[in-house]
């Protein structure tokens, strides 16, 4: 072919490329309120950084119905580009084309990315749109399992960030539920295995895409979803502020920002926000937004388990991943949910190098027939399974109760934390005080003349022997009592000489944790 004729060719498509299924199917996604899978990539990655791969692959014949056409790329988009200067592989699927579904050529192209991502040690972003397999290649699509494959053997080595940008069904649940952070769009993205019909046809049951697999049913009751975006645009911009917390590998430490103090008056008025009455509930988030710098807080799944609180945030720049009991909801305490979202992201911010900063308020594990019957026991040990075996720095700050089990599972100084500071506030012990004296002095209470009386005075005795910080601090299970106003200071101060921490791992192949 000659190069004039050659070069015709090449421009003729490159355009059917980036048409995709054609202007048509185009018209029609934007109508619906949908960006191209093009749009999308440009508009995560920096202006004309894209170098993509894969671009004249083509979709192999069809062993059931009509033979698919040929469209360059074959429904998906792979390549790496920057995201403010950082490199990233990314891929997207094209609606347009088949819609989205997956054939074994798509498939090579998305994991062949991953590889590659994984070699360069670089992240990758998926941003997903696709029906699932396609059913045209019969039994010798194989698609999904090569990706699951890549995707699991990525997974820890570079950061996996799966973006749910319309109706995902099958494989893309799989795909999406094997990577590290899953991101949704308010009322435009769906997330299922199964879709309404199947379900109508097995079970009877009659369930909208919404209602099934939509944004808030992923964000609030499954826990699939971490982060809920309002629109595509949105999209991309929570992305790209979770990467700026995040190493390109495991072999690189998390990018540090400039240091910016925490809002102005908000160390001041620290000591404020704990009510003098411990039953009372408050926000453990504005504790948080007085030692963050800028009082920033990126939170992980806001919306799910709200008992914990999950997310990243800077200190002196310093990127730190947060755990925190919240006691505006079921007092803090930790149930199944709450065990499930906090285990998993103390493994993923292990897996990445970022510390661990552990905000302690919590009476213990939840009690109840039902969390029993749903696991406790299993899913509660994920806590102290992934504290126990992250070797990045682990810093602890204890501003109120520390009963029970909860005390192990909020990374206790025996538990391997670095190190553990507590308020004056701070009440640490094997139960409540009133729980205590009710099941260590029930005979004593029941015989005495006054029984109210008498339980009151050892409730103070419990009290004041067990429930301030500094006996803990004398046994050395408290490395400091700090006024709260320090306690920013002292975070960064331990930062900075843990910073090179180095523990090693026992030898072994790995760990079985309870999942």
């Amino acid at each position: 072919m000659e190069m004039k004729e050659g070069l015709k060719k090449l421009e003729e498509l490159k355009q059917k490329a980036s048409l995709g299924g054609g202007r048509e199917r185009v018209e029609k996604l934007r109508r619906e309120g949908y960006l191209t899978a093009e749009e999308r990539i440009h508009l995560l990655l920096d202006p004309g950084t894209l170098v993509e791969f894969g671009t004249l692959a083509g979709p192999q014949p069809a062993e059931f119905g009509p033979a698919p056409a040929y469209i360059p790329r074959d429904g998906v988009i792979t390549g790496f580009g920057q995201v403010k200067g950082r490199t990233v592989g990314v891929y997207a699927h094209d609606k347009t084309v088949q819609g989205g579904s997956l054939g074994n050529v798509q498939a090579a192209k998305i994991s062949n990315l991953v590889r590659r991502a994984s070699e360069l040690k670089v992240p990758v972003i998926a941003l997903q749109d696709s029906v699932g397999a396609r059913i045209q290649e019969g039994n010798k699509n194989l698609g999904f399992d090569s990706i699951f494959y890549a995707l699991t053997q990525a997974s820890g080595v570079v950061p996996l960030v799966s973006a749910i940008l319309g109706r995902c069904a099958g494989g893309i649940a799989y795909s999406s539920a094997l990577m590290d952070v899953i991101l949704m769009v308010q009322g435009k993205s769906q997330l299922f295995i199964t879709g309404p019909e199947v379900i109508k046809a097995v079970t009877h049951e009659e369930v909208s895409f919404e209602a099934l697999g939509g944004a808030a049913v992923h964000s609030e009751k499954s826990g699939v979803c971490d982060l809920v975006a309002p629109d595509e645009t949105g999209a991309m911009a929570m992305i790209k502020e979770l990467l700026s917390f995040l190493p390109g590998s495991y072999l690189e430490q998390p990018p540090r920002g400039p240091s910016r103090d925490c809002p102005k008056g908000a160390t001041e008025k620290i000591r404020e926000i704990i009510p003098a009455d411990p039953k009372k509930f408050y926000d453990m988030k504005k504790i948080l937004r007085a030692v963050l710098d800028e009082g920033d807080f990126f939170e992980i799944k806001p919306r799910f388990a709200r008992n914990i609180l999950t997310g990243f945030g800077r200190v002196e720049g310093f990127p730190v991943g947060i755990i925190a009991n919240q006691p505006m909801h079921l007092a803090g305490a930790l149930d199944v949910d709450a065990s499930d979202k906090a285990s998993r992201f103390i493994r993923f911010c292990d897996a990445f190098n970022l510390p661990l900063l552990t905000l302690v308020d919590i009476p213990g594990y939840l009690p109840g027939v039902d969390q029993e019957h749903r696991g406790i026991i299993r899913h509660g040990a994920k806590m102290l399974f992934a504290y126990a075996e992250a070797t990045v720095p682990k810093i602890t700050v204890i501003v109120r109760k520390d009963y029970g089990g909860g005390k192990q599972a909020m990374c206790s100084k025996p538990m391997g934390t670095d190190l553990v500071l507590a308020w004056p506030s701070a009440e640490l012990a094997v139960m409540g005080a009133e729980g205590a004296v009710n099941v260590v002095c029930r005979k004593e209470i029941q015989e005495s003349r006054d029984p109210e009386a008498t339980r009151k005075k050892l409730v103070e005795e419990y009290e004041k022997t067990f429930g301030g910080p500094f006996e803990s601090a004398r046994k050395m299970y408290v490395d400091d009592v700090i006024r709260p106003e320090e306690t920013r200071v002292k975070i960064i101060q331990a930062l900075r000489i843990l910073q090179n921490k180095k523990t090693p791992r026992p030898d072994k192949k790995h760990g079985n944790m309870p999942v």
